[in-house]
């Protein structure tokens, strides 16, 4: 992983002052990549003077209207929430989400890149649905007294420990070894299709009804996996077998 593969992903931001903050944190890590997801109007003016030498970030800036596309092109998606409990996502605190992206880039099959960190709004954070689309959850451990922070001070903390966790390496220079062979992940559509059919085909068969949570828990584990396409095709076809020797037996 460099600094190039983080894309900062903020959606419906509504404080002009937060966004020119994010971009001044992220170039003073290193970071370029930021995406913005149905901002509020922002007064710009406003925006340009907390940005600080960092208006580039904001002028190479990408918009889009759902964070479904934000992140279409990013395998690996992790979406920051205070939110925890028994029924939410397992998540990790920023040391820990750096340093297991940092060991998983050494291992035999590194993790799908790029990576996107998403950030909710100012007031409300993520959305549930927004949360959904996002692989994993991290979380910034805090008082449970004010464990709400400023939208920038948040994204400050992640960048510095990816920063770190990237040896503050420039873009386009490797700080690990370049993967050997042909290895490339599955895009997140055809993530979204492989999970589609091994829950259809489980469905299929009965083995459960009302599967929108166990579909999201697939695609979670494969997004983590980083398949091939063959590796996706065999797995696939893995269930579709098991599904006739199913139907056979009956």
């Amino acid at each position: 992983m460099v600094l190039s593969d983080i894309t900062i992903i903020l959606c419906r931001p509504s404080e002009p002052g937060n966004v020119g903050a994010v971009c001044r944190v992220m170039k003073n890590m290193g970071i370029s990549r930021l995406k913005i997801v149905a901002p509020y109007p922002m007064d710009e003016a406003t925006l340009l003077a907390r940005a600080i030498h960092a208006e580039d970030v904001w002028r190479n800036a990408h918009f889009f209207d759902s964070l479904a596309d934000a992140v279409a092109d990013c395998p690996l998606v992790v979406g920051t929430t205070r939110r925890r409990g028994r029924k939410r996502k397992v998540t990790m605190e920023p040391r820990a989400l750096a340093a297991w992206l940092s060991s998983s880039e050494r291992s035999a099959q590194p993790l799908a890149l790029p990576l996107a960190l998403v950030f909710g709004n100012e007031r409300t954070g993520l959305e549930d649905d927004e949360l959904t689309l996002c692989n994993i959850a991290s979380h910034i451990p805090a008082s449970d007294a004010f464990p709400s922070l400023n939208l920038s001070h948040a994204v400050q903390v992640y960048a510095y420990e990816l920063f770190l966790a990237c040896g503050g390496v420039p873009e386009n220079e490797p700080c690990v070894a370049a993967v050997k062979g042909e290895w490339v992940p599955l895009e997140r559509a055809a993530v979204d299709a492989l999970t589609a059919d091994i829950t259809g085909t489980l469905a299929g068969l009965g083995f459960y009804k009302g599967c929108e949570e166990r579909e999201r828990f697939l695609r979670d584990v494969i997004c983590r996996a980083g398949l091939t396409e063959r590796e996706g095709h065999y797995l696939k076809d893995i269930f579709v077998k098991a599904a006739r020797l199913g139907f056979y037996k009956s």
